[in-house]
């Protein structure tokens, strides 16, 4: 459920907005034309929104500038501080993708960055079926994350990451949940969604899944 990352996002919680801002060569066709790739999630997202994996705020306050109610969900102690330094006035739940509270009025959109690839395929499965209780027809899940197009992309841009010699970011392709888009596909239409997907960089694509 993604709780074994936490460590990570402990440590990572004061240079993150460095990494994020294409400061580290390594991570930086990762995150190319990361505030872009914001600004796409916060403008297809309305109503009451839920975010998965707040981090340190920055598609937090996008979504807040355009008047839209955040309820938010973060397992990182450190990252949570982060965030509510910043946004005072935000509620930031301890939780994750599978584990949150119940909340107290309905929500329109469920978002997230960055973040979702940290759930096994099973764990999308259950993560999206929980969704799809929570969400009536119209509404939607907006996610941005690395997805491949098929296993054989995958492979390919591991071989291309090990030859420009980043073995960190080789080390997490091999080792975390990136997934495929026929997987997702199929796992937002088993749900109940109609999902697109439109690539935001080599490694990012937003999904845009509708509850029909």
């Amino acid at each position: 459920m993604g709780r074994e990352f936490i460590d990570l996002f402990e440590r990572w919680a004061d240079s993150y907005d460095t990494t994020v801002s294409g400061q580290d060569e390594e991570y930086r066709d990762v995150f190319k034309g990361y505030d872009g790739i914001l600004s796409a999630v916060a403008q297809t997202s309305s109503g009451h929104v839920l975010e998965f994996g707040v981090g340190t705020g920055n598609l937090t306050s996008l979504l807040l500038k355009n008047g839209l109610t955040v309820t938010g969900v973060e397992p990182s102690k450190a990252m949570r501080e982060k965030a509510s330094e910043r946004l005072p006035s935000l509620t930031i739940y301890d939780g994750d993708f599978m584990n949150f509270p119940k909340l107290s009025s309905p929500v329109q959109t469920i978002v997230s960055t960055y973040a979702f690839h940290h759930l096994t395929d099973e764990e999308k499965d259950k993560g999206i079926h929980k969704y799809s209780q929570l969400l009536a027809q119209n509404d939607k899940i907006v996610f941005a994350d690395t997805v491949f197009q098929d296993e054989n992309a995958k492979l390919q841009m591991q071989q291309h990451v090990k030859a420009k010699g980043y073995l960190n970011l080789l080390q997490d392709l091999q080792t975390e949940y990136y997934t495929t888009i026929p997987v997702l596909e199929e796992l937002f239409q088993k749900h109940g969604f109609q999902v697109t997907f439109t690539q935001l960089n080599d490694f990012v694509w937003l999904m845009e899944a509708v509850k029909i």
